[in-house]
């Protein structure tokens, strides 16, 4: 049962991070604790950016968007990028905006190169993503192939091709367009980190939130894709598809989920095959996740099973810690 006398929880510039792998429930944590704390949510996510990818992203639904509005969600159209330079920038606007409304910022995302960035910096200063740059190198990569665009880069900064994966195309691609971009390489422009916390001057308060067991994380992940499914992800992603201006090598589409329907509208794979191939990417996206939140101290662990008595541990670590 919930806590049912809170005791006042002044903001104080605090901060609450809410971080967890995907299907793990951050959702509805959110929600239930958006209407017993006078927070907004912020979302740290590089997939609910995008408009028109509802079902597939699992983003909240139109009630509790409207209930409960969500920042960073919908800013981009998939056809745009969206550096990590872009949400630190975003992010500490939104927090000081709300914060000035005497209102707790709860930041609430599976995306922890973003959580990485704001709590830890380490991260270049690279030129903003230029979708017609990626077009081209798209279409040069089309004509002449992943190989010899991957002997380019070689040749341009070997330092970075050491460290990419010839079949990595995002990486090379990526690589490739921060040199047509600035003139400088990839190489050069990582010798100048911003290794700074962000969020230094509030008091923030970390939470994950997962399943303890394995197993219970995967039935979730696999439930939810055949849920996607069922709700029309198919239809979603067939729409992209008809614009003619979305390729699969688009941070959009190469998405969890998105990556592999795509491949099935190309006709590169059976639907029985997309489906395999979808919860397999999806799983290893929260195994991804969580070595990435092992690494984290002073992490308060709830288990989401019960986000009742999840709500009640972070309320509790809150109150202890005013």
């Amino acid at each position: 049962m919930i806590i049912t006398e809170i005791k006042k929880i002044q903001n104080c510039s605090k901060v609450i991070l809410l971080m967890g792998p995907t299907a793990s429930g951050k959702t509805d944590l959110a929600m239930l604790l958006s209407r017993i704390l006078p927070i907004e949510i912020i979302s740290v996510d590089s997939a609910l950016i995008y408009r028109y990818m509802d079902i597939g992203t699992a983003k909240p639904s139109l009630q509790n968007l409207s209930e409960v509005p969500h920042r960073l969600i919908n800013i981009k159209d998939p056809a745009e990028c969206y550096s990590v330079v872009e949400f630190c920038q975003d992010a500490l606007q939104a927090m000081e905006e709300i914060i000035n409304k005497g209102k707790i910022p709860l930041l609430v995302g599976g995306a922890m190169f973003y959580f990485h960035a704001l709590l830890s910096g380490g991260f270049p200063r690279l030129p903003s993503c230029k979708p017609e740059v990626r077009l081209y190198i798209a279409k040069k990569a089309k004509k002449i192939g992943w190989d010899m665009m991957y002997k380019k880069l070689e040749r341009i900064d070997k330092f970075s091709a050491d460290r990419i994966h010839p079949n990595d195309t995002q990486r090379i691609s990526r690589a490739l367009e921060i040199f047509f971009i600035s003139g400088k390489t990839l190489t050069e422009l990582n010798k100048f980190f911003l290794k700074i916390n962000l969020l230094k001057k509030y008091q923030v308060y970390k939470f994950v939130i997962m399943p303890f067991d394995k197993i219970v994380l995967h039935k979730y992940i696999e439930r939810r894709f055949y849920k996607m499914l069922s709700l029309g992800f198919e239809k979603e992603v067939r729409f992209l598809f008809s614009r003619g201006d979305l390729y699969q090598n688009m941070p959009s589409i190469r998405c969890v989920g998105y990556r592999q329907m795509w491949l099935y509208l190309l006709g590169k794979i059976q639907y029985n095959e997309m489906i395999f191939q979808g919860i397999c990417a999806t799983k290893k996206l929260a195994k991804r996740q969580i070595t990435w939140l092992r690494k984290w101290k002073d992490v308060h662990y709830l288990n989401s099973d019960n986000i009742f008595l999840s709500c009640e541990k972070i309320l509790k670590v809150i109150n202890e810690n005013r």
